[in-house]
C-alpha cells in the first residue's frame, strides 16, 4: 500500500478519536475551533490523497470524506448530545463505510462486484436500522421514564416493534445479497440457488 495512504488512514483514525474526546463538555468556542480543526484535517487529508492515482486515489478521497464527515458528526452528538444526534453519528459511520466499501468493489467486475456492493448496502442498511432502533428505544424510555407503569409498557411495545422492525431491514438486506450471488450461476443451478436463498431467508 502506497505510503501516503497509510498515513491518511492514520489520520483518520486520530481524527475519529480526538473529535470524540474534544466532544466532552465544551463551550461553544471551543466546539466551533474543534469544527475548523476537523475540516483543517480534512483538507490535509484531500491533498496527501493527490499523489495517488486510479481507484486507489478514489478510496483514499472517500476514506477523507467520511471520516470528515463521522468526526463532525460525532463532535455534534458530544456538543448536543441526544437520542437524534447520536443516531445521526451512527448513520454518518454506515454512510461513510458504505462510500468506501463501494470505491473499493470498483476494483472488481461483473457478478463479483455486483455481490461486492450489495454487501456494502446490506451492511450499511444493517448499521442504520440497529441505529434506527436504538433512537427509537433511547426516546421511547425518555418518555416513559416519569410516567406510569401503563406508559412505561407501551413504551417497551414501541422499543419492541423497533427492534423487530430492524430485523425485517437487516433481512430483507442480506437476502438481497444472497440473490445477487445466485446471478453466478445458470439455469437449474441458479434456481435452485434463488430456492435455497428464499428458503434461508423466509422470502415468499
Amino acid at each position: 500500500m502506497n505510503k501516503v495512504h497509510i498515513n491518511v488512514i492514520a489520520l483518520a483514525v486520530s481524527l475519529a478519536f480526538s473529535s470524540g474526546a474534544m466532544a466532552q463538555s465544551m463551550s461553544k468556542s471551543d466546539y466551533q475551533a474543534a469544527k475548523g480543526r476537523v475540516t483543517a484535517e480534512y483538507k490535509s487529508a484531500k491533498a496527501a490523497c493527490a499523489s495517488l492515482s486510479g481507484n486507489t486515489s478514489d478510496v483514499c478521497l472517500a476514506e477523507a470524506k467520511g471520516t470528515e464527515k463521522v468526526a463532525l458528526a460525532d463532535l455534534e452528538a458530544g456538543y448536543r448530545p441526544s437520542a437524534k444526534t447520536r443516531y445521526q453519528a451512527r448513520a454518518a459511520k454506515a454512510e461513510a463505510d458504505l462510500a468506501v466499501a463501494k470505491e473499493r468493489c470498483d476494483d472488481m467486475a461483473g457478478n463479483a462486484k455486483d455481490v461486492c456492493v450489495k454487501e456494502a448496502n446490506a451492511a450499511a442498511t444493517s448499521a442504520k436500522a440497529d441505529a434506527r432502533a436504538q433512537m427509537k428505544t433511547s426516546e421511547a424510555n425518555a418518555a416513559a421514564s416519569e410516567k406510569t407503569a401503563d406508559a412505561r409498557s407501551e413504551a417497551n411495545e414501541k422499543a419492541a416493534g423497533a427492534r423487530k422492525d430492524a430485523s425485517a431491514e437487516k433481512l430483507d438486506a442480506q437476502y438481497g445479497v444472497a440473490k445477487e450471488k445466485c446471478d453466478e450461476y445458470a439455469g437449474g443451478a441458479k434456481d435452485y440457488c434463488l430456492q435455497r436463498a428464499k428458503a434461508r431467508f423466509g422470502a415468499s
